[in-house]
């Protein structure tokens, strides 16, 4: 048998053959496609408009049927450190890395006093 596959790289080597490569290769080629398109054309604003509105869908779903171990976070937890992510990115000159921290700071807070 394989040896990569007989000590656990198998996962590892899966996912960068069917995960990771195949959309490497669709971001490097929209990488050379989008040279010189207008952003503020009015397509790329739908564009964004629609991403934006996916990630508000996604974040609002995990927020209020949250599932796995985020479950087990109150929703005055969760949205506490939404607010606390919001209030982070607001003041740190919109620092998503900086707020993404702080919120996630506040949730295990949150998960060891509820715990």
């Amino acid at each position: 048998m394989n040896p990569a596959l007989d000590h656990g790289l198998w996962p590892w080597i899966a996912m960068i053959l069917f995960g990771f490569l195949p959309s490497e290769f669709w971001r490097m080629l929209s990488i050379f496609l989008a040279r010189g398109v207008n952003e503020s054309s009015p397509l790329l604003v739908w564009v964004r408009a629609v991403a934006t509105a996916l990630l508000a869908g996604v974040v609002a779903r995990l927020l209020l049927t949250p599932s796995g171990a985020l479950a087990a976070i109150p929703l005055w937890g969760r949205l506490g450190a939404m607010g606390v992510g919001l209030g982070v990115f607001a003041l740190t000159r919109k620092s998503v890395f900086i707020a993404v921290l702080c919120a996630e700071a506040s949730l295990i807070a949150v998960g060891f006093y509820v715990g």
